[in-house]
Formats: C-alpha cells, structure tokens, sequence
C-alpha cells in the first residue's frame, strides 16, 4: 500500500522503468530487522550482477565517523562485508572541529578509488558547511543541498535519500490522511522526512522538545518521529494511545527503545540497522550512477554563431571580438567527466590521461590528417583549414570533431611568422594564450632538458677528479647510518650485469664499472635549449669558469621545441611510456663506443617529475566553439612534425564512432604526413581515414615558374592577375603530392585554400586537375573569410571519402637497413634518382647499426621548400642526387634522423622582428598586435 501510495506521489518523476515494489526509499516490509535483511540481500545481488559486468570494479565507501561508538562501526562494516562492499573508516578523535572534517572530505573526494562518502558524526557537526562539502555524486547518506534539492523536485532517479529518513519511511504504515509530528528532527533528515510523508498523504508538524505547544501537538497526532532523544521531562503520558513512534534518536541500534512505561497501544520501532541498511543500498545505488557515467556520453555542443565582417579584420581583432565558453562548461558538453580536467584559468584545461581507460571499449572515430604541397616561404594555410574543417563538421553539419593541433614556440612568435593559432574567422581561440605559454609545456621540456645537459657536464667533471672509491662513496652516500643504492641505481648495476644490492660487497672492478660512465666529450649530442630566436646561442664555449678547473668545451643552445624531449611528448602513448622513453635518449658515447643514457646518469626518475603534467593534452576551442586539443610541437625538420599521439587517442574516443579528429603535420606532404604514417602512425597504431590536401594558387604559380615569394615582400602581379598557364604548369607539384599520399593507400581530398585574388577559372582549373590526378574530390575552400560555412563543402567531400576502401601501408619495413629506408623515401617520396653519403655520414650509420638502433625508422631532416635539397628548385625536380650530411639519432624519441645538408636548429631574429609590434595595454591587459 505504502509503496503503491508512493509511486502515485512520484508518478510524473519516477521512471517507468523503477521495479515493482520498489519506491523513493525501496521500501519493503515494515518489521524493521526483516526489512534491513531483505534490502542487504537485494543490495548484494545488484551489486554482485554490477561486478559481473564490470570485473575489475572495486565499489569503495568512506566513511568519516568522529565518535567512539564502535558498534555504529561494527554494523556498517559489518553490512558492507555482506554486500560486497570495501569500506574505508576514517577514525577522527572526539572533539575533531568543522574544519577538520571538511579537510578530511576535500581529499576523500579527490580520491578516485572512492565512489562514496558517508558521515557518522556528532550532532554538533552537521552543518550545511560540512554536509555541503561531499560531492553530491560521492554523497550516499543524500545529505547535500543538491540531493535535497532533488529529492524536493521530485527527481527519484538522481538523488540518494537520506537512509534515516528512508529507514523511517520503510516502518511506517499506510500514511494516507495521517497528521505526523516530527520532534527533534532538524536539519537535512527532517525536511527530506517533511517531503517524503506529504508526498505520502500525510499532515506533518514539526517542533523542538522545549516547544510550548508540545504536549497538544503530541496528543493529536497519528505518529511521532523522534529525530533525538526525548528529555525526561517530557512524559509518555503526552501521547495518546495508539500513537505509533518511530524513533531516529542517538541509540540507533537497539531495537527497542523504551520511553517510559505506559499501557497504550504504541508501536514502537527503531530506525537502527535499517538505516544503515538503507546506507548500504544507496552506495549500491550509486555504483549503478557511478557506472553509468563512466559511460561514453553523447555530445550536448552549444556552439558559437560567427558574424564574419568585410574586410576580414585582424587576427587578434577576430579573437577578441568572440566570447569563448568557460573551459568546464566545454568539457562537459563533450562528456568529461569533472574529475578529468585540470583548469588553467577560463578557457584552458588539461585532460587527465584516466579517460583513456574509462572509454577503453569505445569504438575509434575518423582519423584525418591536414598536409599541403610544398609550400611558399609564406605558408599555405594548413591549420587554418584543419580549424575551417573542424567549424564546418561540427558547427554546421552537427557532426563530432576535434582538432589536434601542435603548441607553437614563442621563437617564431616575437621573430618572423608570428603565431599558429590559424586565421581570420578559422582560428583557435583566446589566440594570445594559445601562442604564449599556454599551460607551460614548453617550459617543462627546457626544464628537464636543460637538467639532463646539466647532468652530463657535472658528471664529466666528477668522474675526471674523483678516485673510483672517492666517486662511489658519493654516488652511494651512508644516510642515518645505513647506505643503499637508489632504485635508478640497482637497475643499472643489473644492465651491467652486477646482481648484487648490498653497497659494501661490490668488489674494485665493479665499483669501478658502476661509477664511471667515461662518457667521451666529443660525442655529445645533447645540447641545452631556450624557446626564443637568438642565433648568438648557435656555437657557445661551456667550463669558462674557473671551477670547472680548465675542462672546457664547445656545445650550443638549440631552439626548445628541436629537444627530443618534444619528440618524445608527441610519440608516447602513456606515462610509464614516457618514462622508458626518457630513459633511452642516448646523449654521447662512452670512450668504448657504447652509447650513454640518461639512466645511466641516473635522472629518468626526474625528468618524468618534470614531464608528469605537459604529458597531458590542454583543451581549448575554436572561434565556433568546436573543441581543439593543443600539444606537443616538435620540429617537421630533426623531428616528425605532428602533434601528440596522446591528444589524437583521446580525441578519437571523445567524438564518438561517427565523429572526426582532424590532425596537422608540419610542411608539405613530402616531410610532414611522410612522417605521420612511417613514424607516428607506427607508434600510435592508428589507421588514417582520409588526407587533406592543402593548396593555394599562389604556391603553385611559383611551382609552375613564377618569381620568388619573399615574406615581408610584396607579391608581384603574377600572383594577383590571372595566369592559368603559370596554374596549370605548378599542378606538377600538386599531382606529385597526390601520387605521395597514394603510396601509403589513403584516400585523399585536395583542399584549396583560396584568396581574394584567385580568380574562378584558376579555381575550377586546379580542382579539374586535382580530380584528374587521382584525388577522391577538390573542393575550393572559403573559411579564412566565412568561418566553418566557408569548409562545408570541404567537410561533405571528407566524410565521404572517409567510408572508401582503406588499404594503408607503411612505405618500407623496419627490418630494412638504415641506408636503405633513407634510400626508399628519397627515391619514392622525393623523386630522387639515389643518395650519397658522406663518410661522416657512413660512420654514424656503422655505429647506430652496431649499437643496435638499425631496425628504428629513418626521419629525413631536409628543407620544405622543394621536394629536393635544394630550395630553389620547385615544381617537380627529378634526376637528383640527395647527399646525406650527417646522421644522427633520437633514441628515446624512436627514430634515426638524416641530416640533408646544413640543418639549424637555432633560428635567428631579423632586422624587424614580430616583437616590434606586440605591446600590453596596461590598464585593460590586453595583448596587442599578436598575429
């Protein structure tokens, strides 16, 4: 009757799904030891069906008791064995303050190995501070303002009731027309028992003990709820007979509690174990929630309408005249949980690398991959049309995307080609914070690069004044009286084959062996790093100082993002990855030939310290709202040129089977995706669906004989007067790259990215031969002046192209020798007609292969401005000889890399550098003249 009364109540809330017999508090019989059984028996077999499908789930309560009432923890310890429960007692001593509390419950809700939170504390301590601390989603006793406010609304399914008021309700009979009082019964227990009994059909009446009108109240009512225990001057004899009373009071577990003797016909009754019963079915309930939203969640994306202007105004302008949502409101709309985010400020955030375990069975989206054709010294437009696309596909065809996209150095930013955020009405937005600094993973990489440099001079210098047992006994020091070797320490002693852990039984060979690396200073390949332009740092002289006692040598500073460390963040695909890699990186050779490591120097450990927050990708979005992932950023020259393998496999969850993740690489076709697909896609394992191909006219005018594109300089007329022949002579160029991409068996879509200038006839034609040539499709593309309407017909074009036959390959076996895979990119991809090594050249990769680093892939360090070494030569160069320079190698980042011709990794600043007319506002704080 009870249960069926209930439901009537709750009929517009609860779900039509809710089993029979079941209501708000799951109420089954009302003799309350049998009901306590039952509900810990239906507890046990809903958690035991929830474990069998989620075999790993380990369902922990917490609970903070601050009170010396064992048996109180006996029974819930007791029950929670019962169910199948892991409870945590936090045991605080008597007399433990609010704050103490509170404490305890901000970092039990940080901790995601528990899902529920509960309080045994004395009265004096439940207040709306303290209950208002739990996170609702932790809160299984339903005592926070959010789940009262939900039980009040009447939405059955989101909130936990209170398991005292539950375990009252369960007790009592049929209410319908009643008049209940409860006494005693405050705070967050007494409004949810108010709800629930007039939701019932109940009269309720609530006051204090001291009430002047208690005994009226007391001796015409139907029920009396005791929230606390009743003072002994308050006779029973104020309570008619046949009053039925429920008590809520301290002594909630006996099962009988006597008011005094009297002869009437009161049932009494004691909450006691039900309640805790009832806490027990709320942790069970909340394991069913817990579980839900674990769940890959259907995207709910406010997006953000654009009102493009003619002319197209700045880029900052642009940026700044939008107003970007709150980073938490985003990361919601795209199902992250509140737990999987790092807040750096509004409109950034980390994402924790967890959400890759939690969306494990997730099916992968599309996988789309932005190159271009080798570019103008001006740049094509790649990330411009990656963040066109993405507006495009989300924003106006209500399709899933992510853009990943690479963080950009602050070099380039005050030097010449100003920032990366895209352009015009495609961009990433705030655009200042997006080119400076953005969450300080650039700064992590100069940190831990530069230790690592420091680690390897100091060294050098120890080893060079030290006696073997004077070096040992400072490498494996006596503290408090006991000396041990470090964990970094013992895994060395076992490379060496040393398998021995006591310091005091090595003998004077292996103390030796142990202590001295020998590292030979000619071979030093590390080098320190800044992100700023300064081509003063290009050749430097370290040791001067007097303290250095004469050990001098020549080193220099590379640009931040040259450091394999960068590599190594866009190659990884998890921390303990990260952390081997680090390991690897092989800086120098010993005097003997072998290579030296970072762990033999004994700093992996902290390099990952240093590492353990830039491994996570940093959220932001585009100007239409469209969520974007910004990480990594490693050189398309030395290194591979893409963004984070970590950042593509989140994104890929996250948009779900149907969505898209569109990724840039660095430079043309011919460097950039050559290296996604043999490099990064083998570290990944993930399988591209489309390319998109960027060109504009302007690039292939100068492919087809057109004069030099200078940046800074004027173009001249050939470039904004029609020309089709100067169009269709540079389609040599654009074909190759279409050719390029065919070889790996990926569909590819040619994007044109077009300018005020280009005329419809140089339009049609490109596209005309782009089709002719083998494209899937060649759409021209408006999006730098119309936003994400402007790529619509580009977006269409790749997601059709994204259900065509996939056939991807990698273009040469690892198995191969190193001369060999050089041999195959520079004939296949290049179009040369062979290469040549130099002796040094020769030696390096006699070396590598002897060390054992033959079987890693080649990563071609060669100028983006011809598909040849030489950057004058555009269009299609054939017959070439390419001459390999050098050849060096990125262990931990998992490539060897040819050096064709001189490579700088040190850019320099011009006569005028960007920085010029980058200035701050000082009363608004604005960043003005970013570009």
């Amino acid at each position: 009757m009870r249960t069926a009364a209930l439901r009537r109540c709750l009929a517009p809330v609860l779900p039509a799904a809710l089993p029979p017999g079941r209501g708000l508090c799951g109420r089954q019989p009302r003799d309350g030891g049998a009901a306590a059984r039952k509900i810990i028996e239906n507890a046990k077999k809903s958690l035991a069906s929830l474990k069998r499908q989620n075999p790993r789930l380990e369902p922990t309560l917490a609970i903070i008791q601050a009170h010396n009432d064992h048996l109180i923890q006996e029974t819930n310890k007791k029950f929670a064995e019962e169910v199948g429960l892991r409870v945590i007692h936090i045991c605080l001593p008597e007399g433990s303050s609010k704050d103490e509390i509170v404490n305890e419950i901000l970092r039990l809700n940080e901790d995601p190995n528990v899902q529920g939170l509960a309080l045994d504390l004395p009265e004096s301590l439940y207040s709306r501070k303290v209950l208002n601390a739990v996170k609702p989603e932790k809160d299984v006793d339903g005592l926070s303002d959010v789940n009262l406010g939900r039980l009040v609304r009447g939405d059955a399914y989101d909130c936990l009731v209170p398991p005292t008021a539950c375990a009252v309700m369960e007790l009592l009979e049929d209410l319908g027309g009643k008049t209940v009082l409860l006494v005693g019964a405050s705070g967050a227990v007494g409004a949810a028992l108010q709800c629930m009994l007039q939701r019932e059909g109940a009269a309720t009446l609530s006051c204090q003990w001291k009430a002047p009108q208690l005994q009226t109240k007391l001796h015409h009512v139907d029920v009396v709820v005791a929230g606390s225990t009743k003072p002994d001057d308050v006779p029973m004899s104020w309570i008619k007979p046949g009053t039925t009373i429920i008590s809520c009071s301290g002594d909630l577990l006996s099962e009988k509690h006597n008011y005094g003797q009297q002869k009437n016909h009161a049932a009494e009754n004691a909450v006691g174990s039900l309640a805790i019963a009832m806490r027990m079915q709320n942790m069970v309930k909340n394991m069913e929630r817990w579980i839900q939203s674990q769940q890959y969640r259907k995207w709910d994306l406010r997006c953000l309408k654009l009102q493009p202007l003619s002319p197209v105004p700045s880029d900052i302008e642009i940026s700044r005249a939008q107003s970007p949502k709150a980073v938490d409101v985003l990361a919601k709309e795209i199902g992250l949980l509140t737990d999987e985010i790092e807040i750096y400020g509004q409109t950034k955030a980390k994402v924790r690398l967890s959400l890759l375990e939690r969306l494990k069975d997730q099916p992968d989206g599309k996988y789309v991959l932005v190159a271009g054709i080798t570019p103008t010294p001006l740049g094509e437009g790649k990330s411009t049309v990656t963040i066109g696309l993405v507006q495009a596909l989300t924003a106006h065809l209500n399709i899933n995307s992510f853009a990943c996209l690479r963080q950009p150095s602050q070099g380039p930013t005050f030097g010449v080609k100003g920032g990366a955020a895209g352009g015009g009405y495609a961009q990433v937005i705030p655009m200042e914070e997006f080119n400076l600094h953005l969450t300080g993973d650039i700064h992590a990489i100069t940190a831990a690069n530069n230790l690592l440099a420091a680690a390897i001079d100091a060294r050098i210098l120890h080893e060079n004044t030290q006696s073997d047992k004077a070096l040992y006994n400072r490498l494996v020091p006596v503290v408090n009286g006991v000396r041990g070797f470090s964990a970094i320490q013992l895994a060395r002693l076992r490379r060496l084959g040393i398998n021995k852990t006591d310091p005091e039984t090595l003998t004077e060979e292996e103390i030796s062996k142990f202590a001295r690396l020998d590292i030979d200073p000619s071979t030093i390949t590390w080098q320190r790093v800044v992100d700023t332009n300064d081509r003063f740092l290009r050749k430097i002289t370290v040791g001067q100082a007097n303290t250095e006692k004469g050990f001098v040598r020549q080193a220099q500073f590379d640009i931040a993002v040259a450091s394999e460390i960068m590599a190594i963040l866009a190659l990884t695909t998890s921390l303990q990855d990260m952390k081997e890699r680090l390991g690897k990186i092989v800086v120098a050779n010993d005097k003997k030939g072998e290579p030296v490591t970072a762990e033999d120097l004994g700093v992996t450990g902290a390099l990952a310290v240093l590492m353990k927050d830039a491994i996570k990708p940093t959220l932001m979005q585009t100007l239409e709202g469209t969520p974007v992932f910004v990480h990594a950023g490693p050189f398309a020259n030395i290194a591979h040129g893409n963004s984070s393998v970590l950042a593509d496999k989140i994104a890929l969850k996250l948009v779900g089977e149907k969505g898209f993740v569109v990724t840039e690489a660095g430079f043309g076709a011919d460097i950039g995706m050559e290296k996604f697909f043999n490099i990064k896609c083998r570290a990944s394992g993930l399988v591209p669906s489309v390319v998109v191909l960027v060109a504009t006219v302007r690039a292939l005018k100068m492919h087809g004989g057109g004069p030099n594109v200078t940046a800074g300089a004027p173009l001249k007329k050939e470039y904004t007067e029609e020309n089709l022949q100067l169009v269709a002579d540079g389609c040599c160029n654009l074909q190759k790259q279409i050719q390029i991409t065919q070889l790996f068996g990926v569909p590819v879509v040619v994007a044109l990215n077009v300018f005020k200038t280009d005329s419809p006839a140089e339009v049609d034609l490109v596209c005309k031969i782009a089709k002719q040539s083998g494209a899937f499709d060649a759409v021209p593309c408006n999006h730098w002046s119309a936003g994400g309407r402007g790529a619509v017909k580009l977006a269409q074009a790749v997601e059709k192209a994204a259900n065509q036959k996939n056939s991807f390959k990698y273009l040469y076996s690892l198995e191969l020798p190193i001369v060999e895979k050089i041999r195959i990119v520079a004939q296949k991809v290049y179009g040369a007609q062979d290469i040549e090594l130099s002796p040094v050249a020769q030696s390096q990769v006699d070396c590598y292969t002897w060390q054992g680093f033959g079987n890693l892939p080649v990563c071609m360090a060669k100028t983006h401005l011809s598909l040849s070494h030489q950057p004058e030569r555009k269009g299609v160069p054939t017959g070439f000889i390419l001459p390999i320079s050098d050849v060096r190698a990125s262990i931990g980042a998992g490539f060897i890399y040819p050096l064709v011709g001189t490579m700088s990794t040190m850019p320099g600043l011009p006569t005028r550098p960007c920085f010029y007319d980058i200035d701050l506002d000082p009363v608004t704080e604005q960043v003005k003249g970013l570009f």
